[in-house]
């Protein structure tokens, strides 16, 4: 039997809610307050912490640092009725599993509890491959959703092996970002990593910039240059729009990669080189290689591994935590204190479909934050492009209350009726969900 602590300061609400869980065959141990919580982790194991925000002698976000202080694994999902978004997303940055909001539909919580415990039992399997330590990157998120757990699972996979990545996806995903989150994650961690967007190099230049020159080699060669992939050398080489290589190009960084050495424009010297090589498009190479503008060779040998970057709007449950780590960045850019958002502007960003992706969002956050004058960014700085934007009518979105219901059947279908699922294709949240599904008078 799965053991839970449940912290909660309300007597009646716990007890209620320790009964209900009983029954649903859980042990529960019930906490007061922080203090005694913090006591019964230190002496008992427990499969789940569920804890209340606000307590009296501190708060939830507390406890949870203190779990996660002594590296202890214990899944906690927080929940409150306080349902403020920026607590929220501050839950979710120090490590809760998950968060949900008073008054709570009993489903949801057996729900949620399930998934937490599911995560828990194959915690220990992830465990076991030991990861190299790294230095932060304080440029990735990890998002919640499940495009975005599914991308997380990928990067930790690949992270620690030396096969070659092709990133791609959408422009303004973040793909180098997760080029630098895959080499600082991996064993070249503490060696180079050298970003080139292969756009920006004339195809003139282009064996200079990839294998360098010795003086006087060419005209304009004053010194000695050392390129690309020696300075890269025992770290990692990322390729930026890698698909706008002259097939030229395409031939000499074939056999860069497949003998692994490099020579300098003018020298008779070749020099070994170890790098791992992680490239990324917006391209379809496949077509390109049907095309025969792309070497086929040269695919496969970049193609080791392929991870896809969901764009932003198939990652609407990560809109917010994205939106408060730019608000943060472009704060301390612009030295602003800007706490937030409003709940307007929150809902415009959650309707507007960002076509330029974390690139656009991050560009339209930092120019709101040095426009804001206030504590919360609201809708008069937004760009006008984000309030011209009318309610959607696609087959994800609600248009009338006619079509809602089949939608949302249609939707819980589609999942197996799993409702967390179901909330992410519709685009609404989980507690949404539960009140349509009630609404409409739906099992």
């Amino acid at each position: 039997m799965k053991q839970i602590l449940l912290v909660e300061d309300d007597v009646s609400f716990s007890k209620m809610l320790k009964q209900f869980l009983e029954r649903h065959h859980y042990a529960v141990t019930i906490s007061y307050n922080l203090n005694s919580a913090s006591t019964l982790l230190k002496k008992e194991h427990y499969d789940l912490v569920f804890t209340d925000l606000r307590l009296p002698d501190g708060n939830g976000i507390d406890l949870l640092k203190q779990i996660k202080d002594k590296k202890n694994t214990v899944p906690v999902v927080l929940m409150t009725g306080y349902a403020e978004v920026s607590t929220a997303v501050q839950a979710m940055k120090q490590g809760a599993f998950d968060y949900i909001s008073k008054p709570f539909n009993p489903d949801e919580v057996l729900e949620v509890i399930s998934n937490a415990l599911e995560q828990k039992t194959t915690a220990p399997a992830e465990q076991k491959t030991k990861q190299p330590k790294a230095t932060p990157n304080l440029g990735f998120v990890k998002g919640i959703s499940a495009a975005s757990t599914t991308l997380n699972e990928y990067i930790n996979l690949v992270s620690p092996t030396d096969l070659s990545v092709l990133i791609t996806g959408e422009s303004g995903t973040g793909k180098e970002v997760v080029a630098k989150t895959i080499h600082l994650e991996s064993l070249r961690h503490d060696k180079p990593f050298v970003a080139v967007d292969c756009g920006a190099i004339p195809k003139e230049i282009a064996s200079s910039e990839f294998f360098g020159h010795k003086k006087g080699s060419f005209t304009g060669a004053t010194d000695d240059k050392i390129g690309h992939f020696e300075a890269a050398n025992g770290g990692t080489l990322f390729l930026d729009e890698v698909g706008n290589l002259t097939y030229e190009n395409q031939i000499q960084l074939l056999r860069a990669l497949q003998e692994r050495k490099v020579k300098p424009v003018g020298s008779n010297h070749e020099i070994n080189v170890d790098i791992r090589l992680i490239t990324a498009t917006n391209e379809d190479l496949l077509e390109a290689v049907e095309k025969g503008t792309f070497r086929e060779d040269l695919y496969h040998r970049l193609n080791e591994f392929s991870i896809k970057i969901p764009s932003l709007k198939d990652r609407h449950d990560d809109l917010i935590l994205y939106a408060d780590f730019f608000l943060e960045k472009a704060n301390n850019q612009l030295n602003k204190s800007v706490v937030g958002f409003s709940k307007n502007a929150l809902t415009i960003f959650q309707n507007y479909e960002w076509p330029g992706n974390l690139r656009e969002l991050s560009n339209v956050i930092k120019r709101a934050t040095l426009l804001t004058q206030t504590e919360l960014i609201d809708t008069n700085v937004l760009p006008a492009e984000l309030k011209e934007v009318k309610a959607q009518t696609s087959t994800n979105s609600f248009s009338t209350k006619e079509n809602e219901k089949a939608l949302i059947i249609k939707a819980l279908n589609e999942v197996n009726n799993n409702k967390t699922n179901a909330a992410k294709l519709l685009k609404i949240t989980r507690k949404t969900l539960y009140n349509k599904m009630k609404e409409y008078n739906l099992s």
